[in-house]
């Protein structure tokens, strides 16, 4: 059933470039107020779809609305927040000019939060932006996003060029704005050990097609990792009577086999008596790593 709340929703959604398929076909409900990770290989269409939803790039097929807007539309632009992966700021330009720059081109702009955000990272507001590190630049881009005050941040691998301290700090501030003001946020990010704690929806991209999503939670309670000997005769080290239909994906090492199956409720029984197997909720990380190295499907899944 079609969310009426959605921030995001796209309807067989493709977008091409000289005959490649970013995206073929995608269709995708953003919940308003949630923290979705966006994740893929790459060349899987994480960008593609973040431009789209900026309204910086038009679907070749299907549509994209943004809060039941099209995105680059008035409204859609007054309510979305987009950073690129380049970070994109104009090098010649002051701190302080650049926050300008976002002061006098969106209406609710918040210029005490952005200087704030700059001050805390220790960045001087006289400094040139092309003289900062590229974490410091990050920064910058980051507050002039925040300063927008928009209800939909798109934010394309924004914690790439950041220390570990700083990524910390950074993920604390978005975690802080979904809490305190519903702000949505979509993140792209290929440090999965990184949004076990900060994402609570996911959405999973792969060869240009969603493949994974729904709540953290509920995806990660529809699947066991489970972990046993390996049975030497079969190829993936399961037991013969194994049901193959539930497997995401496993991998043997030496004896062991530990693999990720949908459901599991049967896992044990189903290894024989004989086998000692344990079974466990999957991490984040688990159930991301084993969906991306998943063969190809014909169908995306998604929570219950």
């Amino acid at each position: 059933m079609s969310d009426p709340t959605a921030a995001l929703r796209a309807t067989r959604l493709g977008r091409a470039f000289r005959g490649h398929s970013a995206l073929s076909d995608c269709d995708l409900e953003l919940p308003a107020g949630r923290v979705t990770a966006l994740v893929g290989p790459n060349g899987a269409g994480k960008s593609t779809l973040l431009q789209l939803a900026a309204g910086l790039l038009r679907p070749t097929t299907g549509r994209i609305q943004v809060f039941g807007h099209a995105p680059g539309s008035r409204e859609a632009r007054a309510r979305t927040a987009f950073l690129a992966q380049e970070k994109p700021l104009h090098p010649r330009f002051t701190v302080a000019d650049t926050l300008r720059l976002g002061r006098e081109l969106n209406r609710g702009w918040d210029q005490a939060l952005a200087e704030r955000l700059v001050r805390a990272a220790g960045i001087s507001l006289t400094a040139r932006v092309g003289s900062l590190s590229g974490g410091n630049r990050t920064r910058v881009a980051l507050a002039l996003a925040l300063g927008k005050r928009a209800e939909l941040l798109l934010l394309d691998e924004p914690l790439a060029d950041l220390d570990p301290v700083a990524r910390h700090d950074v993920t604390a501030l978005l975690m802080a704005e979904a809490a305190e003001r519903g702000v949505t946020i979509l993140m792209s990010s290929h440090v999965l050990s990184e949004l076990e704690d900060v994402c609570d929806h996911v959405l999973l991209l792969k060869d240009g097609a969603v493949r994974l999503a729904g709540d953290a939670q509920e995806l990660r309670a529809a699947h066991t990792r489970i972990t046993g000997r390996a049975h030497p005769l079969e190829p993936d080290g399961l037991p013969h009577d194994f049901d193959r239909s539930t497997v995401v994906h496993a991998v043997t090492a030496g004896r062991q086999v530990t693999a990720l199956v949908r459901g599991g409720s049967a896992t044990a029984a189903a290894a024989g008596e004989e086998d000692r197997w344990i079974s466990e909720t999957p991490t984040l990380e688990d159930l991301l790593l084993a969906h991306l190295r998943a063969p190809r499907a014909d169908r995306t899944e998604a929570a219950a």
